[in-house]
C-alpha cells in the first residue's frame, strides 16, 4: 500500500518525502551516537574527579552557593570522588585555607581558582 501512495505522488512530493525519512533517519543516527557515547564521557569525568583528588586539589563552597551547586553538577554521579569541604560545616578548614568566595578550588601547589570552572580548565590545572 505505501508502495502504491508513493507512485501516485508527484515527483516534487517524492523527493520531499524523501528528503524528510532521509532528515528523521540521520537525526536518529546522531541521536543513536551521541547517547552511546555517553556512558564514556561518564567515565572520563570519574577519572578526572579521581586524578583531581589525586592531585591534591580540593573544591571548597558552602551548600546555599549555587555556583557550588553549579560546579558540583558539571561532575554528576563523580561527584562523590571530589575533595569536596562544606564550609559551613568545616568553617577552620575553610579559614586556614585562605578561602574568601565559592566556589573556590585549592591545587596541590596551593594555588587558588576562584569561582566555577569548566573541567577542562580543572584538568589543565592539576595536570589531569
Amino acid at each position: 500500500m505505501v508502495i502504491k501512495v508513493f507512485k501516485m505522488l508527484d515527483r516534487k512530493k517524492k523527493i520531499n518525502l524523501i528528503v524528510v525519512i532521509s532528515g528523521i533517519v540521520l537525526l536518529g543516527l546522531i541521536f543513536y551516537f551521541n547517547s552511546n557515547g555517553s556512558s564514556s564521557q561518564t567515565d572520563n569525568v570519574e577519572e578526572l574527579a579521581k586524578c583531581i583528588t589525586d592531585s591534591g586539589a580540593k573544591l571548597y563552597g558552602a551548600y546555599w552557593c549555587p555556583h557550588c551547586q553549579e560546579q558540583k553538577d558539571l561532575f554528576g554521579d563523580a561527584v562523590e570522588y571530589l575533595p569536596y569541604v562544606e564550609c559551613t560545616e568545616e568553617a577552620e578548614a575553610c579559614a586556614a585555607a585562605g578561602i574568601q568566595g565559592y566556589p573556590s578550588w585549592v591545587l596541590g601547589d596551593r594555588t587558588v581558582l576562584l569561582g566555577g570552572q569548566d573541567l577542562e580548565t580543572l584538568a589543565e590545572e592539576t595536570g589531569c
